[in-house]
């Protein structure tokens, strides 16, 4: 139903995609730009280009990947439009595995010292949970670019961060 709704345009979809998808839009958003406030504005961009361009979406099992690509390009322009650095000591509440507020904190401003396209890479892989494949369609790149961004990435966070925060089981998946 949703998908219909949105190829036909209809205004009354856009509660529906914000109540299934604008948490994760908003996060992935926040995760790049790390601004709140800029996370939000990406949200609703998303959701009215969404619904501007509902009508070329032509997989209905591809309307998460889809949003998101939608969300991670404005993201990024807004990124490339404002150039200034924001330093977060709060972040939103987002699900994810339990540490201590010290080492989120630490955590986000490893993230944020990522130069921007590692850091759109690692948000969508490890975040929003999508498959390389997904990551390089999103960010419109090949897979061996979004394997060595997630590699680097990673990398840099390692040695950015204290030993004792975990990333997570993907680590494994971009080696393959």
């Amino acid at each position: 139903m949703t998908v219909e709704a949105l190829r036909r345009g209809e205004p009354e979809v856009l509660a529906e995609l914000l109540d299934q998808h604008g948490r994760e839009i908003q996060g992935v958003a926040y995760l790049i730009l790390r601004n709140a406030s800029d996370a939000e504005d990406v949200l609703m961009d998303t959701l009215i280009a969404a619904l501007e361009r509902g009508s070329s979406l032509r997989d209905a099992t591809a309307l998460r990947r889809w949003l998101l690509k939608i969300a991670t390009n404005v993201a990024l322009g807004r990124q490339r439009r404002s150039r200034r650095v924001t330093w977060l000591q709060v972040t939103p509440d987002m699900p994810g595995p339990a540490i201590d507020a010290a080492e989120h904190v630490a955590l986000v401003q490893a993230l944020a010292a990522l130069p921007i396209r590692s850091r759109a890479a690692v948000v969508l892989h490890y975040y929003a949970d999508l498959p390389v494949a997904d990551v390089a369609t999103v960010l419109g790149t090949s897979q061996n670019t979004v394997k060595t961004q997630l590699r680097t990435g990673l990398a840099r966070l390692r040695e950015s961060l204290d030993t004792s925060v975990v990333l997570g089981t993907h680590a494994e998946s971009t080696n393959g």
